[in-house]
């Protein structure tokens, strides 16, 4: 790749990709792992009634849920099956529901956005790679978007740890339609996933992808230097 113009557009949509495929393939990446079993110990017991056992297999239930690739009205009826335990009461009402259809929905959204991101960080990257004119050139851009994701996850990090009823309103309200989100302490949904989950979710997320940006950074880094 000659092309002066065209290094620096591949460069910078690497650099701008790479974040979004490194935090969304790390929100990935937990909804296929058992998460809830690792969450649980940590936090807090139902204060409502739930057994730590009925809540591990409640959560698994409704993470196998968010697992499926198909669309998340071809599978609500995996969450609409769930009860409450003892009982033949429905585990969520029509409102929560509604609101794990939308969470499906962006999740999946999440998905295509990783794949996407991905597609352009390996391309892009195959294209000023191969080329050993450039090969240097696409080694310091691997430095920059590694650079790149650690700055803004730094952000985040920083925002969830100071700033977290901030962040966990304004994440929400930027993803999900007004006042369908919110529900009674009492709801199934908050039960089985109480703000203590997110924020600590939410932790894992920025920590770990910014530890993936630092290697990525360093990773380029070095690889710049034996190139030159």
């Amino acid at each position: 790749m000659n092309n002066k113009a065209l290094q620096t557009i591949v460069r910078w949509l690497v650099i701008l990709a790479m974040p979004f495929f490194l935090g969304l393939g790390m929100i990935r990446a937990i909804i296929a792992w058992d998460y809830p079993a690792f969450e649980y110990p940590r936090i807090a017991s139902d204060p409502f009634g739930f057994t730590d056992e009925e809540r591990l297999e409640l959560a698994r239930g409704t993470l196998r849920y968010l697992q499926r690739p198909e669309p998340a009205a071809e599978v609500i009826d995996m969450l609409e099956a769930l009860r409450l335990p003892g009982t033949d009461e429905p585990l969520y009402n029509e409102r929560e529901i509604g609101h794990m259809i939308d969470v499906k929905n962006v999740a999946d959204g999440m998905k295509r956005v990783a794949y996407v991101a991905g597609a352009i960080v390996g391309i892009g990257l195959a294209l000023l790679l191969v080329p050993r004119a450039t090969r240097y050139y696409g080694w310091r851009t691997l430095f920059y978007a590694g650079l790149a994701t650690v700055i803004a996850l730094a952000a985040i990090a920083l925002a969830i740890l100071v700033a977290w009823p901030i962040f966990f309103t304004q994440f929400h309200e930027l993803l999900f339609p007004p006042e369908t989100w919110t529900f009674a302490y009492s709801d199934s949904l908050i039960r089985l996933f109480p703000e203590q989950f997110w924020f600590d979710i939410g932790v894992l997320v920025s920590v770990g992808t910014l530890a993936l940006g630092a290697l990525v950074a360093l990773a380029g880094y070095i690889l710049s230097r034996r190139s030159s």
